[in-house]
C-alpha cells in the first residue's frame, strides 16, 4: 500500500512539473506562430496573381 501512495505522489509531482513547464513555454513565446510568416509571402503571391487576372 505504501508503494501506491508513493506512485500517486510521484505522478502528482511529475504532473506539476509538466504544468509549470507548459506555463513557462507559453510565457517565453515558445508557441508564437513562426510558420505562417514564412509562408505568407507565398500565399499573398497567389492572391496577387488572381487579382491581376480579373483586371
Amino acid at each position: 500500500m505504501l508503494i501506491m501512495l508513493f506512485l500517486i505522489m510521484l505522478s502528482l509531482i511529475l504532473a506539476l512539473v509538466f504544468l509549470l513547464a507548459s506555463f513557462w513555454a507559453v510565457r517565453s513565446g515558445q508557441f508564437d506562430d513562426d510558420y505562417t510568416p514564412s509562408v505568407r509571402i507565398l500565399l499573398d503571391d497567389d492572391q496577387h496573381k488572381q487579382d491581376h487576372q480579373n483586371d
